[in-house]
């Protein structure tokens, strides 16, 4: 099954800043709290932590109400919330409204993903290209509206045909992914401003995630059962609702006096220095590996759902139960991250995805152990062996996950670490777009379709032993651990050709973007 990237990336966002923080925000003077007064250290925040109430109120008093407000916003409803009630609509929207075979809903699917791909275009826009004065609230505002759109389109015409019910989707799609990187810039840039709180508002981003999910998947079921897919997916309108209230009310310096001429030439250099470090020989080897292991783990999830809820060859699931097995699910999710942070963050790269990619094949063998029912004979009802398929499923995806955003974070250069780790977080995202894409292609080979699953067991077995071929090139990663430095010292420095656009990004009052992840947008 495919595995979106979350937003709940706490230590790998925390060593992803600390570069940013050496650039950018290093010998800065911390900011007086209004508890302990002036701060040398994160230590004084130590007491606050303890009390959830006093940490929100510290991070609104340090960094504006307005930010807490669109993390929580962006992260927790948008993203988590809105993310998982979507999963599931999608699914049963493709299934019962548009009555689309697997496979189509398959590469459909991979469609609407594709706004996640272009994510350095929306980070280089909002970085370099102000509207009526503002970097990131106009942004935002068409983010809401871009997604209240789209949303209530779906909602309100039941019978849309195919293609414009895809471009809703697409454009629902979008409306998360300009909202996500928006919120990684505001996120960066009060990173910069207030270093010594920066684990915090990681912290903030991942919790609001985690806890959004898990009451998305909770009551998806419940929601679609009751008023349907597509009334469900016209409830999504009310977090794109809430975007355009970020947008309005984030607290945000007025520039009335930008020079837009000089956008383009900001534009060029950005992309001059991408692509100079993509050519570079410890940047693309792992480049390669990232895409062509997410790209060869096919995914085959619609002809699982759509196996699921059949009446005759599955198991016939209710809405209820599809919610709530996605839920237990995201819970596995959140067990990887713990796993990784406690035990697996030291181990090197080469080791942790060797063994991931090995494991990831072996537990798909779960998907097989269900379909051909085998899990009834050892006396396992099928929700319940369905609930330990998705957990594991998940915690091994998390794991194998975990470790490439880590290895992202460290190939990116000076002056644009932010723009690049977006365009490192694309090529995952076209990975995952090709493993949708594979895997509808394989299902519609093997005739699999809305009511015939007689191959579905061939589909899973043949998925699960592509998922090790990507270990032929493993040589592609570094065998270093994961707390050294890959890059080369005059990238990291700034010392080379793109040092002007160091300079000038941060005469733009330090926008760099920081974008975490793909999480699980839409």
């Amino acid at each position: 099954m495919m595995i979106p990237p979350l937003a709940s990336q706490v230590s790998q966002d925390e060593e992803g800043m600390e570069e940013k923080i050496a650039l950018a925000g290093e010998g800065k003077k911390p900011k007086e709290s209004p508890e302990e007064g002036l701060l040398d250290s994160n230590e004084g925040y130590q007491l606050s932590r303890w009390s959830p109430l006093r940490w929100f109120r510290m991070l609104a008093e340090e960094t504006h109400w307005s930010f807490v407000f669109g993390v929580i916003t962006v992260y927790g409803i948008s993203q988590g919330l809105g993310g998982a009630i979507y999963r599931v609509a999608t699914d049963y929207y493709w299934k019962d409204v548009q009555m689309v075979q697997p496979s189509a809903a398959q590469v459909y699917q991979g469609i609407t993903s594709i706004p996640w791909i272009v994510k350095p275009l929306w980070g280089l826009l909002t970085d370099v290209l102000p509207m009526v004065g503002y970097r990131r609230r106009p942004y935002f505002i068409l983010s809401g509206l871009l997604g209240i759109t789209s949303m209530l389109t779906l909602s309100l015409h039941r019978k849309l045909h195919v293609l414009f019910a895809l471009l809703a989707l697409t454009g629902g799609s979008a409306s998360v992914a300009i909202a996500d990187v928006t919120i990684d810039a505001c996120v960066a840039e009060n990173s910069i401003s207030h270093p010594f709180l920066a684990a915090d508002m990681q912290s903030l981003c991942g919790l609001s995630s985690s806890i959004g999910r898990l009451l998305g998947f909770s009551f998806s079921g419940l929601l679609i059962h009751a008023i349907g897919s597509a009334g469900v997916l016209g409830l999504l309108s009310i977090p794109s609702a809430l975007v355009l209230l970020v947008g309005v009310m984030l607290k945000e310096m007025h520039m009335p006096d930008f020079v837009y001429g000089e956008v383009f030439q900001k534009l060029q250099q950005a992309s001059e220095k991408m692509w100079k470090t993509l050519k570079c020989p410890p940047v693309w080897r792992p480049c390669v590996y990232m895409y062509v292991s997410l790209a060869l783990s096919l995914n085959i999830q619609e002809g699982m759902f759509y196996w699921y809820t059949d009446q005759k060859a599955g198991p016939s699931f209710s809405q209820e139960t599809i919610g709530f097995i996605y839920s237990i699910g995201s819970v596995g999710s959140l067990l990887g991250v713990l796993l990784y942070q406690n035990i697996l963050k030291d181990y090197n790269f080469r080791g942790l995805l060797f063994w991931s990619q090995l494991i990831s094949a072996f537990a798909g063998m779960l998907d097989l152990v269900l379909v051909l029912r085998l899990n009834l004979k050892f006396g396992l009802p099928d929700y319940l062996f369905a609930v330990i398929d998705e957990s594991v499923t998940q915690l091994i995806g998390r794991l194998k996950w975990m470790p490439l955003l880590v290895l992202s974070t460290k190939l990116c250069p000076s002056g644009i670490e932010g723009t690049f780790f977006a365009l490192l977080m694309s090529i995952d995202n076209f990975g995952l777009l090709t493993s949708s894409w594979g895997g509808g292609l394989l299902l519609h080979l093997l005739k699999v379709t809305r009511t015939e699953f007689d191959n579905l067991w061939a589909a899973i077995l043949i998925r699960n032993i592509i998922r090790v071929a990507p270990l032929v090139l493993l040589f592609l990663i570094p065998a270093s651990d994961q707390n050294s430095t890959i890059l080369p010292a005059d990238m990291l420095n700034g010392n080379d050709n793109g040092e002007a656009l160091e300079e000038d990004m941060r005469e733009m009052n330090d926008i760099e973007l920081v974008s975490l992840v793909n999480r699980t947008g839409y």
